[in-house]
């Protein structure tokens, strides 16, 4: 399961990313740089003129410091213009450069395509090519380019991961797009990067790379729909993995589906196969596949579903989702039908 701690962030993992930490390194050392000389000047003039200064009306030594005249000025002058400006037309030519070679997206026929609705505090992500949907979760393939068309259903938002690109924008009733890429396969995590509300620190996602054949799989597995559980069927033994629920006992499964069935879940949740068919939350068909829940908020694991499930406001205030009231045994059932979900 993954650490929900946030590991460190910030070293590239693409050539984009470190086109872009290449560029905020030099601003560091620049800006370093600067600081430092302006401090040492003004530092040096401060003693000077204290050492040279006096009481009004004292007479002035031979050893005093005396007031800069003639080309003195000019050079001074000279030098204060010149030099930030040479500075400025540095970083900001260094800056167009980063821009020409990261904000292109890709446009290659055969790239992959992952459409992302950032929402109220979780992100959508879907591949139209696969009828793939999931949630806060983007898979990619190493060594690709994948082209993200970004969009809005509410407010604005801001897509952003670190280790492999910059931040974009997503703007309701427009389409952005940037491309993503990660040279090694890995966990990286993203964030919404533009103040959205209540939850925006805990609008979160991950991007896990994959070599092409785990990648592929992963697709074929997504694509699959949920498989129901028969009453009927088994004798109360473990469901063997498949296409279907992967999970506990088949009795506790079905009764827990049912539960899911003629509960409120159904109108906002999608569970594929089935009639639950809502699209206002995210899309359920998989969940026990995923990481995290809540856009990063708890871990996907029994205990959390429970406390996510019964208390949703208490654990991220000001979400879409309102409680669900059960009965222990109820929601016991219900979490092991979730947990099948794979």
């Amino acid at each position: 399961m993954i650490d929900l701690r946030v590991p460190v962030m910030f070293p590239p993992a693409s050539e984009d990313a470190s086109r872009v930490d290449s560029h905020w390194q030099l601003m560091l050392i620049v800006g370093s740089v600067v600081w430092v000389v302006v401090v040492t000047v003004a530092l040096v003039a401060v003693l000077r003129r204290r050492r040279g200064g006096g009481q009004e009306g004292t007479e002035q030594t031979d050893d005093a410091p005396r007031p800069t005249t003639g080309n003195g000025h000019l050079v001074v002058g000279f030098l204060g213009a010149v030099v930030p400006a040479l500075i400025i037309i540095g970083v900001m030519a260094d800056s167009v450069l980063v821009l020409r070679d990261t904000g292109s997206a890709s446009s290659a026929a055969d790239a992959t395509v992952v459409e992302v609705d950032g929402k109220q505090y979780w992100w959508e992500v879907r591949y139209p090519e696969q009828g793939v949907e999931t949630a806060n979760e983007i898979h990619i393939p190493t060594g690709q380019d994948v082209r993200v068309e970004l969009t809005s259903t509410d407010v604005i938002h801001s897509f952003w991961v670190p280790q492999l690109s910059g931040k974009v924008d997503l703007v309701p009733g427009e389409t952005n797009v940037l491309t993503l890429s990660a040279d090694e396969p890995g966990t990286y995590w993203g964030q919404c990067a533009e103040y959205c509300g209540l939850q925006h620190a805990w609008m979160r996602f991950v991007v896990v790379a994959h070599d092409e054949p785990e990648y592929a799989g992963w697709l074929e597995a997504q694509a699959r729909p949920a498989e129901p559980a028969d009453p009927a069927e088994g004798d109360g033994d473990d469901v063997e993995s498949g296409p279907g629920p992967a999970s506990g006992p088949v009795s506790d499964v079905a009764a827990g589906r049912e539960i899911f069935m003629s509960s409120s879940c159904v109108y906002c949740h999608t569970v594929a196969g089935t009639e639950a068919q809502g699209t206002l939350g995210p899309d359920l068909t998989h969940l026990a596949s995923r990481q995290m829940i809540g856009a990063g908020v708890l871990p996907n694991d029994r205990e959390s579903l429970a406390r996510w499930i019964e208390h949703p406001q208490d654990v991220k205030p000001g979400n879409a989702m309102p409680g669900t009231e059960l009965e222990d045994d109820e929601l016991d059932d219900l979490i092991t039908y979730l947990e099948s979900l794979e």
